[in-house]
């Protein structure tokens, strides 16, 4: 399920709608139009009008909106407006805690429309199996930066360890490998795929992004090598010629979770 899942979502501002076209051209595999972060309490009423008439028209193209959070002004306007119309590919919910807001959100929604809760919060972080078994919840996001702030960690790295394993809840729940947050460097694009590499290594099947400029090296990070695919194709060759004896490749076992991985690596994009 997850292989055809996006491995990277832009983020552009709802307030900007200048930029959804070049978003949409910028190479990532799927855009989120932000109502909520990216847009001061002033302009919100503006960039719901800007993204509705972005997601409103025929030929509009697909776009996941991420709303403002439950708990706002602003919430039920912005889920009355967007969550039926057919150019919204899904809602992003932010500071996801329960299964009611997400009911909240499918009680306006077209039949197609999905949900990716964003897991920002340590009740919401309790709560991930709830989440990741709701209705039409597609994966789970692992919204990093706010989550430091509510559980006052200073840092991104090793200190998010411990709470990103859980994030693997969606597996239990069988929907699509999480989201992980975002990279605030926009230059460094080693960095990027470096944090990148990190989510992938614990499981995440896609990253949140801010910049253009970070989703090449995102798309790198969750790319199989020409040596990853090789040694996929020297397996599988190993196993076919066999027929059914023990096998080794490069000096070592062949097994049926190696068996796996090869496939998985042969039947990727």
């Amino acid at each position: 399920m997850s292989a055809a899942l996006p491995r990277s979502y832009l983020f552009v501002p709802g307030n900007r709608p200048e930029r959804f076209e070049k978003a949409h051209a910028a190479g990532a595999d799927a855009v989120i139009l932000d109502l909520e972060d990216a847009v001061q309490p002033d302009d919100k009423p503006a960039a719901r009008a800007a993204v509705l008439a972005a997601v409103s028209g025929e030929a509009s193209r697909a776009a996941w909106v991420r709303v403002n959070g439950s708990d706002t002004a602003w919430f039920n306007d912005d889920i009355a407006a967007l969550a039926g119309q057919a150019g919204v590919a899904g809602i992003v919910l932010p500071k996801a805690e329960t299964r009611e807001q997400i009911e909240t959100v499918l009680a306006h929604a077209h039949p197609a429309l999905g949900v990716l809760p964003i897991v920002e919060t340590a009740r919401g972080m309790a709560n991930l199996s709830v989440l990741c078994t709701a209705p039409r919840v597609q994966r789970i996001v692992f919204g990093t930066l706010d989550f430091q702030i509510d559980l006052g960690i200073d840092g991104d790295g090793e200190e998010l360890h411990l709470f990103r394993a859980p994030m693997l809840a969606s597996r239990l729940a069988s929907i699509g490998a999480p989201v992980d947050g975002v990279s605030t460097t926009i230059t460094d694009t080693d960095a990027v795929e470096a944090d990148a590499r990190r989510g992938r290594r614990f499981g995440f099947g896609g990253k949140l992004c801010i910049h253009p400029k970070q989703i090449e090296a995102v798309h790198r990070a969750y790319a199989w090598s020409d040596a990853d695919k090789a040694w996929a194709q020297r397996v599988l060759a190993a196993v076919q010629a066999s027929n059914g004896a023990a096998v080794a490749v490069d000096g070592k076992m062949v097994d049926m979770p190696v068996i796996l991985k090869a496939r998985s690596i042969m039947a990727s994009r």
